[in-house]
């Protein structure tokens, strides 16, 4: 092997994983993370028992342990930023570095189809997707802007949303409207306070009655979980209705990716956008965007607009599939794609199920533990299964108090070491001023013991201020 080869062979997954310079990282967990312990993918369901059992406990704090978080803080803003795997970053550095000292064999060795190939073969597995179905792109809103700002729109179509998108949404669609005289209508969500009962029923409801009041939507988009109060939509059934009406779907799914057990396949979106930077803890920009077997179904649904959908990101026109097309766009980040691949196939090695399981545990934890200490706040994030999610997002001041709720997240971090966030959405699509929370992030590397101290530090605190 040459100098070369020697410097570059990190870059490649399986060559990188067998290679003495990244110790740290072996290949698959059974043989680091989950050391003295069955490989993740070997362990049946019995072995994964109530989270008070000891061996439970045990394999969560080896997860805990393969990641670099700073032990004077406990940071629960993962909604925001993840954090990146031990063996991940390791490998992350190795890259870089090495396309620091031969940069000159970057693009012909690794600029080429089967390299990314290999790459997004190993991520689609895990999210019930086929390989060319797969785009490793930048994050949810690269994701979302090339299909918006790709597709085909006419002056009178309609584009079928809700209030509470996030703006890497809410600008493309803008941009439709200033350039093609689409029209954005909103969805009226259900949000749940605390204080009533919602279902997965309310939020299909709310969706066909748009769909019967405007004809002609050409696109439904939504948040799978809305980033504003962590309220898990029922993509699936969404997707089951837009399909009734003939309506192609993108959904964001930037809290998703990483959190949820997903198939996209059964789940039949059109597109799914996502993030690799937050509950995948990959680098930044990076992102996971699907496009359903080559964008046939628009075709079908679209077939009175010649190319419905256009990779305006691309360059390589002339690729057989449209995710190859968008897959290139340049000189690319590498090491970035690699590190998101080799944390999706951490996660896959774990269980994705096992995962979601236990995010969305803590955060059921969470929800019932501030229920039960401030019963007067308004807990936004509902703590049902089919509605829940590992945000949980609250305030137990006055809701429009934006500085109040500043100030307890600041004073959270500083006096007690809790790193969470402020939020802020309409309660209704009319109003006119914002209400204003607080917002939790529960991951694989937190635990019980975290989720009641930051509880008791909030009651606390909230007390000191009351």
């Amino acid at each position: 092997m040459n100098n070369i080869e020697t410097g570059l062979k990190s870059l490649n997954r399986r060559k990188f994983l067998k290679s003495t310079a990244a110790s740290v990282a072996v290949a698959g967990l059974g043989g680091s993370v989950l050391a003295n312990t069955a490989s993740a993918s070997e362990l049946d369901s019995e072995w994964f028992p109530p989270a008070h059992n000891k061996h439970s406990k045990k394999f969560w704090n080896k997860i805990q342990k393969q990641f670099v978080l700073d032990k004077r803080t406990t940071y629960m803003n993962v909604g925001t930023t993840g954090s990146m795997p031990k063996h991940v970053l390791a490998g992350f550095n190795d890259n870089n570095k090495a396309v620091a000292k031969y940069p000159w064999d970057m693009d012909e060795r690794f600029g080429s189809w089967p390299y990314m190939t290999e790459m997004v073969a190993d991520v689609a597995p895990g999210f019930g997707a086929d390989a060319h179905e797969i785009v490793l792109s930048r994050n949810t809103t690269d994701g979302i802007c090339s299909i918006i700002n790709g597709l085909h729109f006419e002056e009178g179509d309609v584009i079928l949303t809700t209030h509470h998108e996030h703006m890497a949404a809410t600008t493309p669609m803008n941009v439709a409207k200033q350039r093609f005289g689409v029209k954005i209508v909103e969805v009226q969500l259900p949000v749940y306070t605390g204080f009533e009962r919602v279902t997965e029923e309310d939020y299909v409801e709310a969706f066909r009655t748009a769909l019967n009041e405007n004809p002609n939507v050409r696109l439904i988009t939504f948040s799978h979980i809305t980033y504003k109060t962590g309220t898990k939509l029922p993509a699936k059934r969404i997707c089951e209705l837009a399909k009734q009406y003939a309506v192609p779907t993108l959904v964001d799914g930037a809290h998703s990716i990483g959190m949820l057990d997903l198939d996209f396949h059964d789940m039949d979106c059109d597109f799914y956008a996502g993030s690799g930077h937050k509950w995948q803890c990959g680098p930044g920009a990076t992102g996971i965007l699907y496009v359903r077997d080559n964008a046939q179904r628009l075709n079908e649904y679209w077939s009175d607009r010649v190319n419905p959908l256009w990779p305006i990101n691309a360059s390589l026109s002339h690729a057989d599939y449209l995710c190859e097309q968008m897959q290139y766009i340049g000189n690319d980040n590498y090491p970035a794609k690699q590190a998101l691949v080799d944390s999706c196939l951490m996660w896959d090695e774990i269980g994705r199920k096992r995962i979601e399981k236990r995010v969305l545990g803590l955060g059921s934890l969470c929800k019932s533990l501030l229920a039960e200490e401030l019963p007067n706040a308004y807990i936004f994030s509902p703590d049902v299964e089919e509605l829940a999610s590992g945000l949980t997002t609250f305030n137990p001041f006055e809701l429009e108090d934006s500085e109040l709720l500043t100030e307890f997240r600041d004073r959270l971090r500083n006096q007690y070491g809790y790193i969470i966030r402020t939020t802020n959405f309409k309660l209704y699509k009319e109003d006119t001023a914002n209400s204003y929370a607080l917002r939790i992030s529960t991951h694989l590397f937190h635990d019980e013991k975290d989720v009641r101290g930051l509880v008791d530090a909030i009651k606390q605190l909230y007390r000191r201020m009351s």
